[in-house]
C-alpha cells in the first residue's frame, strides 16, 4: 500500500493561484498513474486530472482544462497540480490518488479506478 501525503491548501481570492502538492512513501508508484480528485460540501467526489506513468500523458476535467495542470516529478515520488485562475466553483477538499492497477488510465476515470488515497487538502477560494 502506498501512502500519499498531500499539501499546499489554503484560502486565496478569485483569480489567484495555488499549488497542491502530493509525496508518495511505501510502496512505490512507479508505473501507476496518479491523479486529483475533489468534493466540495455536498457533492460527489469528482476527477479533476490525471497523468500517466508511461508517457506523461494528461487528462483533465472540463472545468479546469486551461486552468490547472497536473505533473510529477518521478524522482521525488511528488505530484503536483498547478491551479490557476481559480474561482469560488473550485472550493473544495483535493485529494490526490495512486491508480488500483499498472498502466495508463482511462482519459475519464472513476474513484474505483484509484485505489490509494490522501487524507486531502482544503482548497477555499473567496469572491
Amino acid at each position: 500500500q502506498v501512502q500519499l501525503v498531500e499539501s499546499g491548501g489554503g484560502l486565496v481570492q478569485a483569480g489567484g493561484s495555488l499549488r497542491l502538492s502530493c509525496t508518495a512513501s511505501g510502496r512505490t508508484v512507479r508505473g501507476y498513474a496518479m491523479g486529483w480528485f475533489r468534493q466540495a460540501p455536498g457533492k460527489e467526489r469528482e476527477f479533476v486530472a490525471t497523468i500517466n506513468w508511461s508517457d506523461g500523458s494528461t487528462n483533465y476535467a472540463d472545468s479546469v482544462k486551461g486552468r490547472f495542470t497536473i505533473s510529477r516529478d518521478n524522482a521525488k515520488n511528488t505530484l503536483y497540480l498547478q491551479m490557476n485562475s481559480l474561482n469560488p466553483e473550485d472550493t473544495a477538499v483535493y485529494y490526490c490518488a495512486s491508480s488500483r492497477l499498472l498502466g495508463d488510465i482511462t482519459p475519464t476515470p472513476k474513484v474505483s479506478d484509484f485505489g490509494s488515497w490522501g487524507q486531502g487538502t482544503q482548497v477555499t477560494v473567496s469572491s
